[in-house]
């Protein structure tokens, strides 16, 4: 921002470091907080920088927990706080979500706090629908999920799915187990189940039962586990195939070392050159 060159020094940038410094920000933080996002030295500072600080230090608790946010999305301060995530953290409180979580959740997805509060309302609503008990942990994530779509791309995902063969009640009960695969594209979703119906091993309801495999990578995790497997099978090494949920939630180190490294002669090859793990170090 080359016009900060041209800024008052003692009008426009003094003041605004001095909000930060009286609030007990580091130099080093006041610093990389206006490095990412410059725009904080010709924001009003009666109006809007100490009326937002003051929100988040008031929600988070320090200046370093505020730090931390600022790190992430200092576009909070260019926002009027107390119309959008004040109302926001209020509803989530009188729905059960305790602070812990939606700061949490404020970290990983800033965004979400920011939502205007009839959105946020709207989100609910659906989660409701969805049956996802209030008092779940996954609340919270299932409201996020909502909110990061509008209604037609909601509405567009759900038929997806339906489109797919999954049943309305298989619907629900994967967004109740996992409402982050929600947000996978459409394009992922219909690769991992034409990927893993091909293998004759699954159907949709295994999926319905896993659905985190909708988080997984298909080229770099499901695809080369599924080859492995099939080799295996071929050659009478594997009498029944694991779960979808071991194959989804099995982690590469234990994958390799329990349908990998006792076969590596024979599918080591074909595992190293699809997955993301390099097999070299289970080598002896």
């Amino acid at each position: 921002m080359p016009a900060v060159l041209a800024a008052s020094l003692e009008k426009t940038i003094k003041p605004k470091f001095k909000i930060f410094q009286d609030m007990g920000f580091s130099a080093e933080d006041i610093a990389e907080i206006i490095s990412n996002d410059p725009e904080n030295l010709h924001r009003s500072a009666d109006s809007r920088l100490r009326p937002s600080l003051l929100v988040l230090k008031r929600l988070l608790g320090s200046s370093a927990e505020v730090t931390k946010v600022l790190k992430i999305s200092g576009w909070y301060l260019s926002r009027d706080l107390e119309k959008s995530v004040v109302p926001n953290v209020e509803y989530l409180k009188s729905c059960g979500v305790g602070m812990e979580q939606i700061i949490k959740n404020m970290y990983k997805f800033p965004r979400f706090l920011v939502y205007s509060p009839k959105n946020m309302i709207s989100s609910v609503k659906i989660v409701d629908e969805m049956g996802t008990c209030r008092s779940s942990r996954l609340f919270i994530h299932a409201v996020q999920v909502v909110g990061s779509m509008s209604n037609e791309t909601w509405e567009l995902k759900l038929r997806h799915f339906r489109n797919l063969g999954f049943l309305e009640d298989d619907i629900l009960k994967m967004f109740q187990k996992a409402p982050r695969v929600f947000s996978a594209s459409q394009t992922k979703i219909s690769k991992v189940v034409e990927v893993l119906l091909a293998t004759g091993k699954y159907d949709l309801s295994s999926i319905v039962n896993s659905p985190v495999s909708f988080t997984c990578s298909v080229e770099k995790k499901i695809i080369p586990r599924m080859q492995v497997l099939g080799i295996l099978e071929s050659k009478n090494w594997i009498g029944k195939w694991p779960s979808l949920s071991t194959i989804t939630k099995i982690a590469d180190s234990k994958f390799v070392e329990k349908f990998v490294h006792p076969y590596l002669y024979e599918v080591g090859e074909v595992y190293m050159a699809n997955s993301a793990l390099n097999i070299k170090k289970y080598e002896n």
